[in-house]
């Protein structure tokens, strides 16, 4: 039912500089800039998802939930959005796990820079039937621009999404029994706490339960906590960074045998980053 993850959602009070910061850490140009229904988006479109930068534009309800939210959590992320190939068959499917969709709604949006259009249905299920997690679940009419590479050793797809949980059986039950996403890993460890990767397309929702370290989670709400994007080749994306001001770790091992890690310090608008060279194939 659900195909992939299309889209997350950073909110922002100030949008001109998550766009610079973005466009600095991805090396990409933004692929659609949109105003509108009391918004002002930026949307970043890798190769497999889409990376959009909202704030609130102007007046109206839109406008005033998005500064209420920016007033309560401050910047960060807000939401996730699932792909879907047919919105009204997964509306069934929330409404009968009692996840309480909203009705479907038709969506366009026009390119500020070329005038194009493009249109999806969308809903979202009950915040708090999701542990506090807004979850939107999108069908697309047509495949969004992706974004152009400004440099070498750009950022090319996300790796995964994290979320923190202090109740990871019922996250489980969320992500897994209900929504059907395949878990592909579920495993404790001292240091890291315990950790569940669920499959979701070609990437990773990872759902993180760390005892006695996530002070600011409760044991009504998750909370969106992190990204992960892939790289080529970490080094060269280390120098660009480097050079541009951007405080970085140094390369280490991944969790995951046959990667390289680093973490982004700034430039991230406040959201944990990591970025991750994966396991180079072996061709047989």
């Amino acid at each position: 039912m659900i195909a992939g993850l299309d889209h997350v959602v950073v909110l922002l009070g100030d949008i001109k500089a998550g766009t610079i910061a973005y466009q600095t850490l991805f090396a990409l140009a933004p692929a659609w800039q949109n105003t509108g229904d009391g918004a002002e988006r930026v949307l970043f479109t890798l190769d497999n998802m889409t990376l959009e930068l909202m704030s609130p534009s102007g007046d109206g309800a839109t406008a005033d939930r998005i500064r209420a939210v920016l007033a309560e959590q401050g910047e960060g992320l807000a939401s996730i959005c699932f792909r879907t190939a047919d919105i009204a068959k997964m509306h069934r499917r929330l409404d009968r796990l009692a996840l309480k969709p909203e009705p479907v709604a038709e969506v366009e949006s026009r390119d500020a820079a070329t005038g194009a259009i493009l249109s999806w249905r969308r809903t979202r299920a009950a915040t708090e039937a999701t542990r506090g997690v807004r979850l939107f679940f999108l069908e697309l009419a047509k495949e969004r621009p992706l974004s152009v590479r400004t440099t070498a050793a750009s950022v090319t797809a996300m790796d995964h999404v994290v979320i923190s949980t202090s109740e990871p059986e019922c996250a489980a039950a969320l992500y897994g029994a209900r929504l059907g996403l395949d878990m592909a890993l579920d495993r404790s460890h001292p240091d890291w706490g315990r950790l569940m990767f669920f499959r979701c397309g070609d990437l990773i929702v990872e759902v993180v339960h760390r005892p006695g370290k996530d002070t600011d989670v409760d044991n009504r709400h998750d909370k969106l906590w992190g990204l992960s994007w892939r790289v080529a080749n970490i080094d060269a994306t280390r120098a660009r960074l480097v050079s541009a001001g951007v405080d970085v770790s140094e390369v280490r091992t991944g969790r995951k045998p046959g990667t390289r890690v680093l973490t982004v310090h700034n430039g991230t608008c406040g959201i944990p980053t990591l970025l991750v060279e994966p396991a180079q194939r072996t061709a047989f």
